[in-house]
This record gives C-alpha cells, structure tokens and sequence, in this order.
C-alpha cells in the first residue's frame, strides 16, 4: 500500500513503466546445432581405385534454417505456459485486493480506531501522523501478505525463479516496510500532505501535483547512491573485456560511462536484468549478476545497447515530463474522488474533513484506483519507448541474430506468452510481445537496406 502510496508524491510508477530496463529471465545457450558429418559409411562409399568421387554419398544436409518466430512458439509449452497463466491471473487479483483493504478498513471502522489510538499517543499533528501510518501499515500489510507472498515469492519458487527462502523474502520484506516507514513517516512527506491539505483544502492537489517534478528529480539522482544500495550490493565488473565493450557501445552512444557494476541480485531471483540509472555524478551502468552467468557476451552487450538507448533518446526525463503531466490530472481526480466519498459516506465512516488522519486508507483506495485506471495508458506510452530501445540497439550493435537470441532467452525464463491475447497485451505488458520483438530483429535492418538509421546517428552513421 505505502508502493501506491508514493504514487501521491510523484506517480513515479508511470515514469518507471515509461523507462523501465529490459526484463530477462533466462540462460541461453545455443539455438543452432552443428549437423553431424556425414557418416562412415558414406565416407566408405569413395572408390579408394579411382579418382572419382561419389558427390551423392558425400553430401552433407545444410544446416536447418534458424527460425526464432517457431522457437518461441514451441517453447510456451508445459510450465511455461501455466506460469504465464497464473501470472496474468495474479495481475488481475493483486489491484482488485489492493483496492478492497483500504475499503475494508474504512468501513469497519479500523481507520477510526486508528485514528483514537494516534491521537490517544500524541498531541502534535507529526506524531499523530506518524502512528497513524505505522499502524495501517501493520494492518494492510497483515491483510495483504498472503496476496503478496503468493505473487512475489512463491510463485516464483513454484516455478524455479528464485533460490530465496521464505524467511529471508520476510526479512526483505520487514526492511522495505522500514524504509518505507522512515521515508514517509520521519522524514515526513505524509505530515507534508496533510498540512497542506488543511490549509488550503480547495486547491491542495496542485500543490501535491506541482511537488511531484522536484520530487522525482531528486529520486532519480538519489536512486543510485542511497536507495539500491540499502537492499544490494554494488561491485565494479571485474571482466574488464566487457567493461570495454559496454563501454564503447555508450560512447559511440555519446553518454557518459563512468563505471560499469554488477549487483548480487541472485541473492533474490535467477532473472535477468540490466539498466542505466541516475543523472550527472549519479549516472552509472548497472548488470544483474545472473545475466552475468547466464547470457554470451554479445547478448549482454545487446541488452546494454537497449538500456544506453534509453539514456540516448531521453527516455528518463520524457518519462519524468509525461509522469508530470499525469501527475497533476491524476491529482485532480484523487481530490474530486476524496471529496466524492467524503460526502456519499464520511459520515458512516466517522470522517469528516480529509484532512483528518483516519482519512489515510480513502487517499490510499483512491490514489491506486488513479494508478490501475492509468496504467493500460501508461502501458502504450512504455511499450512505445521500449520499441525505440530495442531498435536503438539494433542500429548500435548491428547485431540482429544477438538480438533475437536475446530476446528468445528473455522470453524463455520470464516463462511469458510470446502471443498474448490483445486484451491482456493491452491492460498488463508494459513491453512489446516476444514475437513483436523478434520480429524486428527479422525486419530492422536499415544498415543492410540503405536507409539512414531512425534513432542512432553517430559520427560513422549517414544522415537522415
């Protein structure tokens, strides 16, 4: 809940759908297999008294026509395709539960037991504040952990994922909530909203919406070098071979590389992931550790043209112009649902201004009904930038069959569907389908069709 929260302080949700990274879960080896030589009895068949050769008996079959369209499909079978089943399932439940705890608490009237038992503790607003959100932390969290343990942790483990066991998924869990806590709480954004929301309640929203840019700027920069940090560890890469090569590819791509770092993220998953984060002295170059163990040079050096294309084409700060923009309008809307629910059952539910702490589950339920109806939106925004990625990458490397092998073994340990039904594509994939991206790898060959690129243009590229 306090996730969806923190859309109240930025919707930083939307930007990072816009510019998420590439998403990979699975080693891949080979898709071609060398033909075996011809046998011995056909290399028998030579007249060993003549100088002639039988061509019938020697020949070798070529070699069978890669085809990645007929691989993925062949390869969403069995677990796979029960993993991807129950995964759209659990996108399709999580927001619905998301949405009913808050409603459940406030017509119960937890939220204003919570509401004596802060004032009962404190007499200034920040303290009340404070315990007000530890307490439905607590309670939300209890009533939605076996939602959340069953998506984020046992699904996986179900299906080979994550090593992680239970109880260090509990303690990760435990230091999240605490950061969460302390961010929201201590530092405190929620004191923030609620004292602006009782001085100026008509137009308390805009201000909300206009705090968003500072806000996500800031957590961009910061990301780096205090969050991440907090929940993994961070070491330069040690093949120093592949550092230069990812190196080069960001410096044709004309962005600082500084550093490039591996972070030990099979302490959580056996996924795949890789991404460029940050801005100015924050900028830095990040790999998965099991993409690391688990890809060939060349489909590690094409996941990287993808992410240093989103640095290239601007993708963070458009996401962040955009994520404003939306920011506001979405703001506007929490303020006309707040006031809304205020007025049809404040009274039932023992509220009555807002600005009244017992008032935190209602910003909660209408902030991530915001979230759930803008997020198919979002959606067609992301999966438009990612496409620009991937070919950004393809005119960087000029390595199609990379591409395509990457893009095979994404899809083969995301276990996902290679060819959703439109309306799941629609309302949950913030990437293009498997098949979608293969397929450009197949088509997206300016290089070869001499056309001018649409998205790198380096010093050795034509112009357009």
């Amino acid at each position: 809940s306090l996730r969806i929260l923190a859309l109240a302080a930025g919707l930083v949700l939307a930007a990072s759908g816009l510019a998420a990274p590439v998403r990979a879960q699975a080693p891949f080896d080979s898709v071609l297999d060398r033909p075996a030589l011809a046998d011995s009895s056909a290399r028998d068949s030579i007249d060993r008294d003549s100088t002639t050769v039988d061509s019938t008996a020697l020949a070798i079959p070529s070699p069978p026509r890669f085809d990645p369209i007929a691989q993925l499909r062949a390869q969403f079978v069995g677990d796979t395709r029960a993993y991807a089943n129950l995964r759209v399932l659990m996108w399709l439940i999580g927001p619905l539960w998301a949405l009913a705890v808050p409603l459940l608490l406030l017509f119960s009237g937890a939220a204003t037991a919570m509401r004596d038992v802060a004032h009962a503790l404190g007499t200034s607003r920040w303290v009340r504040v404070l315990v007000m959100l530890t307490l439905y932390v607590v309670v939300a969290g209890a009533l939605t952990l076996p939602v959340t343990w069953y998506v984020d942790h046992a699904l996986e483990r179900q299906f080979g994922l994550t090593d992680q066991s239970t109880l260090e998924w509990f303690v990760e869990q435990l230091k999240s909530t605490g950061f969460q806590l302390a961010l929201f709480g201590v530092v405190p954004l929620l004191w923030l909203l609620y004292r602006t929301i009782e001085r100026s309640p008509r137009r308390w929203w805009l201000w909300l919406g206009v705090a968003t840019a500072p806000l996500m700027v800031a957590g961009a920069l910061l990301e780096p070098l205090v969050f991440d940090p907090m929940f993994n560890r961070f070491e330069p890469l040690g093949n120093h071979g592949l550092e230069r090569r990812i190196v080069r590819l960001a410096e044709r791509a004309e962005i600082p590389a500084r550093r490039v770092f591996v972070v030990d993220k099979s302490e959580q998953t056996r996924k795949y992931n890789a991404y460029v984060n940050g801005f100015g002295a924050s900028q830095r170059i990040v790999l998965w550790d099991t993409l690391l163990r688990g890809m060939s040079e060349d489909e590690i050096a094409f996941v990287m043209a993808h992410e240093i294309g989103h640095y290239a084409l601007g993708h963070i700060w458009k996401g962040m112009a955009i994520t404003f923009a939306m920011a506001l309008l979405a703001c506007a809307l929490l303020a006309a649902l707040c006031g809304l629910a205020l007025r049809r059952w404040g009274e039932r539910w023992g509220i009555r201004e807002l600005s009244d702490v017992a008032s935190l589950p209602l910003l909660v339920f209408a902030i991530s009904l915001c979230a759930w109806v803008a997020q198919p939106l979002a959606n067609v925004l992301s999966r438009r930038v990612e496409r620009e990625a991937d070919a950004f990458a393809l005119e960087l490397t000029r390595d199609p069959d990379a591409g395509a092998r990457t893009f095979l073994a994404l899809a083969a340990q995301n276990r996902s569907n290679p060819e959703p039904a439109p309306i799941v594509r629609f309302l949950l994939y913030t990437h293009p389908t498997a098949i979608e991206r293969v397929r450009l790898t197949l088509e997206y060959r300016p290089w070869e069709q001499g056309r001018a690129n649409l998205y790198f243009h380096g010093p050795d590229e034509p112009s357009r």
